[in-house]
């Protein structure tokens, strides 16, 4: 069975649809929220943020709950456009992906779990200081959960780079780009566990932001430009 030149160029195209969503919902979550939401100063004041800003907070949960389905759904979807280039490399993308999807669960539990807290919702036998020390231990597991997920965001990438180098119907910068992304993400969660005090360095460095666009540059070609007709049927589905 072979995948005509349209069904190749929607399913791409499809593909990039989800991953800008993805990336949207990523900068909500990262960059948004934490704008709104001052969580890192002490325990009263995180507490005072968080619920002057409880729907905010509700949504930011409702929000990744959301991105990681979505990441499931966009990882099947590339298993289907990429297989037929590697299917072991195929395999490795989405095994790799799985593997993070229950830890964004789980902190999301914390999350919840931190919030009821804030409100004396549960916890209501300790003292007010005890409560709101325990809600910004959650938040704080939540921030030890995304230095080792770093290292995943790199390592997902890496099957992913090889198989848009040898697919054929999309360019190999763009694999190239996205192995170098996958690098910069793995070097970044090696700096937070065994150097921490260097973490601003890697991300102020003057390759950081070149390095995080290979995603974006990526998905963009994915969106408008779709797959290369005319290597469609050299490539055979498996």
């Amino acid at each position: 069975m072979e995948m005509n030149s349209n069904s190749l160029k929607n399913t791409a195209r499809f593909a990039g649809l989800l991953y800008l969503i993805w990336i949207i919902t990523g900068l909500f979550a990262m960059f948004y929220v934490p704008s709104q939401i001052n969580m890192k100063g002490d325990a009263a004041a995180t507490a005072q943020n968080i619920l002057s800003n409880e729907f905010l907070f509700r949504a930011s949960i409702v929000n990744d709950i959301f991105s990681g389905t979505l990441w499931i759904i966009m990882v099947l979807v590339f298993y289907r456009l990429f297989k037929p280039a590697d299917k072991f490399q195929a395999k490795l993308l989405v095994a790799l992906v799985m593997v993070q999807i229950p830890n964004i669960f789980f902190m999301e539990a914390l999350n919840i779990a931190s919030l009821m807290s804030f409100k004396g919702e549960i916890l209501k036998t300790f003292e007010l200081a005890q409560r709101q020390d325990l809600a910004m231990l959650f938040l704080k597991i939540n921030d030890y959960v995304v230095i080792i997920l770093e290292a995943f965001w790199g390592l997902w990438l890496i099957p992913l780079a090889i198989l848009v180098y040898k697919s054929r119907f999309l360019p190999r910068f763009l694999g190239v780009w996205l192995a170098l992304t996958g690098l910069f993400y793995l070097a970044l969660s090696f700096t937070d566990i065994m150097m921490p005090q260097y973490r601003q360095m890697v991300l102020n460095s003057p390759i950081a932001l070149p390095l995080e666009l290979g995603e974006v540059a990526f998905m963009l070609w994915l969106l408008i430009m779709g797959a290369k007709e005319k290597t469609v049927n050299s490539v055979p589905v498996q």
